[in-house]
């Protein structure tokens, strides 16, 4: 491990390599620090802020864990200093920006089920309490394991599983009950359909 650390931090004190570092764990970091913050802008920062506190400290990394981690905790640790200070809600989120690619390819009806969809499910994530939202961004949306996720978040691998479990299970609850609300107005039959079909019926009947 000694032997390959000394490169590790030659390699990040040129920025044209922690360019490619912060390109590679970007999607990941923003939503750890989303699921934290719970704002975009804020998100971006406490992001930025993040990278530079790690590019100052790279030394201070020691390959005891995954460089992934390491840059992790840093985000969360920097994303919970800034909840403190200011604690802001948002209610729309971009969790996944890839998405938005495809979506030029579909049909506008298509495009815009999907965002209204993503949104509803982007929704119910921002709603689940705080202890529970984080480990289920890290477990769920970036398929980190429970090792994973403990060793970022600091806690038990059990309490991994039971904040994941509740999680999932209050997302389940939430999306349900939409779903509920939903299915009581499919296939609307009022207005110019119900005017439609009487008259053309009525017509029918007269002829």
């Amino acid at each position: 491990m000694s032997g390959k650390q000394p490169n590790t931090g030659k390699a990040m004190n040129d920025l044209a390599a922690f360019e490619q570092l912060m390109r590679r764990h970007n999607r990941a970091l923003y939503r750890t620090a989303r699921s934290i913050v719970k704002d975009d802008a804020e998100a971006e920062d406490v992001l930025q802020e993040a990278y530079i506190l790690a590019f100052r400290g790279m030394e201070n990394f020691r390959g005891e864990s995954s460089l992934s981690t390491w840059l992790t905790r840093i985000v969360i640790n920097e994303a919970i200093a800034r909840s403190r200070k200011k604690i802001r809600m948002a209610d729309i989120i971009q969790l996944d920006g890839e998405a938005a690619m495809d979506e030029h390819n579909e049909q506008p009806e298509q495009a815009l089920l999907r965002r209204e969809a993503r949104r509803l499910i982007e929704q119910k994530i921002d709603g689940l309490p705080d202890a529970f939202r984080t480990v289920f961004v890290l477990r769920a949306l970036e398929e980190m394991s429970v090792e994973e996720t403990a060793a970022c978040l600091d806690i038990p691998e059990a309490t991994v599983r039971t904040r994941y479990f509740r999680a999932r299970g209050l997302l389940r609850e939430a999306l349900s009950r939409e779903l509920d609300i939903a299915l009581e107005d499919a296939f609307a039959f009022d207005g110019a359909r119900c005017d439609r079909i009487v008259a053309n019926v009525l017509k029918r009947l007269h002829d």
